[in-house]
């Protein structure tokens, strides 16, 4: 059985109540796709940073699902030689 080691790392910053998680993935070839996603705390919500951290990077993952979706279907194309759609 052959192993591969995808790693992803995400980093997260916050600003004026504005957090922002980026995911990056590093496939075997050494490819690198990103992800982001963004989060708000609004005026009325109390102070849990946490709480944005998390939906900030559970959004970056989500965006880094899709974009890894588009690159398989890229590359599938290449293959069949005609249209290929994806989805979660």
């Amino acid at each position: 059985m052959e192993q591969h080691h995808w790693s992803v790392e995400v980093t997260i910053d916050e600003h004026d109540n504005k957090t922002r998680a980026v995911a990056r993935l590093r496939t075997r070839d050494d490819t690198c796709l990103t992800g982001v996603g963004h989060a708000r705390k609004s005026p009325v919500d109390p102070n849990v940073p946490e709480i944005g951290d998390e939906l900030a990077t559970a959004r970056a993952l989500s965006d880094l699902a899709h974009r890894l979706l588009e690159c398989c279907s890229k590359d599938l194309e290449q293959v069949v030689h005609e249209p290929v759609s994806m989805t979660l």
